[in-house]
């Protein structure tokens, strides 16, 4: 035990990094368990889509969404999300809905707010079109 208590009087800066870190992991395993929505791979999407009439829910902005967005989606704007302007969602509110951003970061507020809204079944595209385009999947250009 003495050397515990030596080794961290002598490396303070060091065995606080690793204690932040430690509490970093614990609170990242707390709220990923504690989500209203699932993150899903580019597989589980494609599934979700044509087996179960899962919709895609676009969250990027006009510009990132004429470039380039997964066919079906609907796009809907976080702002629109959060005043509860869900552009008809109301009625795919037990439908699998697939909240999808460019990278999966953005989107998990968005993905609460609809959990929250009452729908059902909320997934997150992990890692966003990121990984959509790096599973060599289609992108529509153009709409909106």
């Amino acid at each position: 035990m003495q050397e515990y208590i030596a080794f961290f009087e002598e490396n303070t800066l060091l065995s606080l990094v690793w204690v932040g870190l430690f509490i970093a992991l614990i609170m990242t395993i707390i709220k990923s368990s504690t989500a209203a929505y699932k993150e899903i791979s580019v597989a589980q999407t494609t599934h979700l889509m044509n087996r179960e009439e899962g919709l895609v829910v676009d969250i990027r902005t006009n510009d990132e969404y004429r470039k380039g967005h997964i066919t079906d989606a609907v796009h809907i704007l976080p702002s629109d999300i959060k005043s509860g302007n869900l552009a008809g969602l109301e009625k795919r509110k037990s439908d699998p809905i697939i909240v999808v951003c460019n990278t999966g970061h953005n989107a998990q507020e968005s993905a609460n707010l609809l959990a929250k809204a009452g729908f059902e079944n909320v997934n997150l595209l992990k890692n966003g079109l990121v990984a959509w385009r790096e599973a060599n999947l289609p992108l529509v250009k153009g709409k909106k």
